[in-house]
């Protein structure tokens, strides 16, 4: 299978989510997965961006997904692959790895 490359999107606020109070940031989540997705994907190119809810600085089909995160009450950080949410609260990373090994990348 020929390799996608991918956007991973990270929807979060820098208060964390009331369900959430013993996790890492929206923030923090984000720059740990970026590098441990590095680490696990050398080489390989993919893009991971950080999209606060709150105050979202994007296109419309971005602003209109934070606005759902804010609707719809999702435990965020809510990563989303391809338009796929992935993981939800307390992303695991394997689920993550999973989704991208399905667009191609090897680990």
């Amino acid at each position: 299978m020929e390799q996608k490359e991918i956007e991973i999107q990270v929807y979060g606020a820098e208060q964390i989510c009331a369900s959430c109070v013993n996790l890492p940031s929206s923030k923090e989540t984000y720059e740990w997965l970026e590098a441990a997705l590095s680490r696990k994907f050398p080489d390989q190119n993919f893009t991971i961006t950080y999209i606060d809810i709150f105050n979202p600085q994007a296109e419309q089909k971005k602003l209109d997904f934070s606005k759902r995160v804010i609707e719809e009450d999702l435990f965020y950080p809510v990563v989303v692959i391809e338009n796929e949410i992935v993981g939800e609260g307390n992303p695991q990373l394997k689920a993550i790895v999973k989704e991208m090994e399905k667009y191609g990348y090897k680990s």
